[in-house]
């Protein structure tokens, strides 16, 4: 667990949100790469090893394990993770290095030991076959075991850090990771080192890396969607293999401001109808706690697709956007290629300047599309 220290940033976050901070996995192994160069050098753990975030802040890790060789020539510490009030799958989780001494000018190497993923598909910011331990906690760590090295006498570190998380590769099955082609565990992450509560912003890192990965592997034509069963429905439809379907959840806007940076010929965007109903009401996030379906536009939507006056006041007063699908359905009106399509027109204004066609797909809760709006 950590403890903060001197973190001025994070303690106005506090104030601000009244949630709590907490820290990546890059942050907790650089802690606990930190500990176990120290005890290799010095033959004793630090306990609470402090480290320097690339932000400035200053936080203290308590380690969980601490293992010295007889030999002196490895160390292990652990660390657990703590992120806050963040619902973070790798909450709790213990995340431990191994560091090993090399010979003089090798410099700090990377290896993934259990529980964390190995990159088997281009597109990642990580070249194929090397462990999934993301650029920034790789400076990190090479960062503090330097300082540690400078601290008792010597020049530049040259050690191996294996990084490992207990029971990695089951809670990697609750990530983006198989999907991303990184196999067998967690992804060591962070660019900050500090989690932001309900900010989701490794939810959006991942819906970035999946449209890198499906650019390497030469998909052209992507599909946004809101979830399972979107996925399967636009599979069916379209035939897409895996890495073409991007799990955008209630970040439409992440995926069309990425895709219109990193180009495809097609995206497709596939969800519930009362999900894309915001989206059509010019909503980017579709988080029920966000952005709420707006009736008033589901009735004008109706209008224009033929309602009568009667039945575009009953849209109105729906409890809910599929009440007011139905009663568009029972009479015959449209309702859901009128969403369809202004959910599309609002899809191209973010991507406004890029090649991408688009188009969008309503669908019910058993997978039916209730709507459509062709490629534009």
């Amino acid at each position: 667990m950590a403890r903060p220290a001197g973190s001025g940033g994070r303690d106005a976050q506090l104030k601000h949100t009244g949630l709590r901070p907490g820290w990546t996995t890059g942050a907790c192994a650089t802690a606990a790469a930190t500990a176990a160069y120290t005890a290799l050098l010095a033959g004793e753990f630090p306990d609470p090893v402090t480290i320097t975030l690339p932000r400035g802040q200053r936080p203290a890790f308590a380690l969980a394990v601490e293992e010295l060789a007889a030999d002196g020539t490895a160390a292990t510490a652990g660390v657990v993770k703590d992120a806050g009030d963040d619902p973070d799958v790798t909450h709790g989780a213990l995340i431990r290095a191994t560091v090993r001494r090399l010979a003089p000018g090798a410099g700090v190497v990377f290896r993934a030991g259990p529980g964390v993923g190995t990159v088997t598909r281009p597109g990642l910011p990580l070249d194929v076959g090397e462990p999934a331990i993301n650029p920034v906690p790789r400076r990190l760590m090479a960062e503090h075991l330097d300082a540690v090295a400078a601290a008792h006498g010597g020049g530049a570190a040259d050690a191996e850090i294996t990084v490992a998380v207990d029971d990695g590769e089951e809670i990697a099955r609750s990530t983006w990771n198989p999907r991303l082609g990184i196999l067998g565990g967690l992804s060591i992450l962070g660019t900050t080192g500090v989690v932001v509560p309900y900010s989701c912003s490794a939810w959006i890192d991942s819906i970035r890396r999946g449209v890198d990965v499906a650019r390497a592997a030469g998909r052209t034509h992507l599909a946004g969607c809101t979830g399972s069963t979107s996925e399967k429905t636009v599979a069916a439809l379209y035939g897409l293999p895996q890495d073409a379907l991007l799990d955008m959840g209630d970040f439409a806007g992440a995926v069309l401001k990425y895709v219109r940076r990193h180009p495809v010929d097609r995206l497709t965007l596939c969800g519930g109808f009362a999900k894309l109903s915001k989206l059509a009401a010019g909503h980017l996030d579709l988080h029920s706690a966000r952005s709420q379906v707006d009736k008033p536009l589901l009735a004008e939507l109706a209008r224009t697709a033929g309602a009568s006056p009667a039945l575009a006041a009953r849209v109105a007063a729906a409890n809910t956007g599929l009440e007011a699908l139905r009663l568009c359905q029972d009479a015959g009106v449209p309702l859901g290629d009128a969403v369809a399509t202004r959910a599309r027109d609002e899809a191209l204004t973010v991507l406004r300047g890029s090649r991408v066609r688009a188009d969008v797909l309503c669908i019910d809760r058993a997978g039916a599309v209730v709507g459509r709006a062709e490629p534009a």
